[in-house]
């Protein structure tokens, strides 16, 4: 098995929830739950960040933090920089880098095992993870990506619409018609390939989307596609995290 790296992109300035990664959660602060889930099977993690108060915090908890550019528009481009910078100041073998976001408090490690496992062919050159679709809504819901997937379980494309479209059949049925995956935000990929995604430009597709992914695949790289029945639980707003208190997650 290769060497991987986690990396934890952490940036301070959300729009809608400024300072998140520093959020309280039952007594820890978000990017330190992400963490140490993420140290339950990588032996090498830092989080990526573009401020000194989150950079100070990771510290504190003694954890591994690099201090990353505001620039970036995305958290490819903060890993791919962050595996720069320590891959010039540490003595750390990696060919495999694991982008695990920051408002992810409750990644499972069935998960994080499950991007791993994508590496043991040497034909992988980006991984990343879908979910079965079992509510009606969710397939109609712009801000829950589908991924449509070949035999070969490669992403073939990523949308916010509803994708497959099913012809002469309500909406309301298609959930029964067809087994519809959602995109997981977690991504890995080979370093020699991170280094040349993130100097690709915008795609036609991912202005079209706004998904970034779909610039990868506009260009010839092939994702592979890991499955898990684990709900993804973001923490983009104060309300999400006060929804997820209310669920009794903490």
């Amino acid at each position: 098995m290769s060497g991987f790296i986690a990396i934890i992109p952490a940036r301070y300035g959300s729009k809608r929830f400024p300072g998140k990664p520093l959020a309280i959660i039952n007594g820890k602060i978000m990017v330190q739950r992400v963490y140490e889930q993420a140290l339950k099977v990588f032996n090498n993690v830092y989080v990526a960040t573009d401020d000194e108060r989150i950079l100070n915090a990771v510290n504190d908890f003694g954890g591994n933090a690099v201090m990353t550019k505001k620039k970036h528009t995305s958290g490819t481009d903060r890993c791919a920089e962050a595996a720069e910078i320590i891959i010039a100041s540490n003595n750390i073998d990696f060919d495999i880098v694991i982008n695990i976001q920051g408002d992810e408090p409750f990644i499972q490690v069935e998960q994080l095992e499950e991007i791993k496992k994508c590496f043991r062919s040497k034909r992988t050159q980006i991984a990343t993870l879908v979910k079965p679709i079992n509510n009606k809504d969710d397939i109609l819901n712009p801000n829950k990506p589908k991924v449509v997937i070949n035999q070969k379980n490669e992403a073939i494309y990523f949308s916010r619409a509803a994708i497959p479209f099913i012809r002469g059949k309500q909406q309301s049925s298609w959930i029964a018609k067809h087994l519809y995956y959602k995109h997981i935000g977690l991504y890995a990929y080979r370093y020699d390939v991170l280094k040349k995604i993130t100097k690709l430009p915008t795609g036609l597709l991912e202005k079209a989307e706004s998904l970034e992914q779909l610039r990868w695949i506009e260009n010839g790289y092939k994702i592979k596609v890991a499955f898990t029945e684990h709900e993804s639980l973001s923490v983009d707003t104060p309300k999400d995290l006060e929804k997820i208190r209310q669920m009794g997650l903490f």
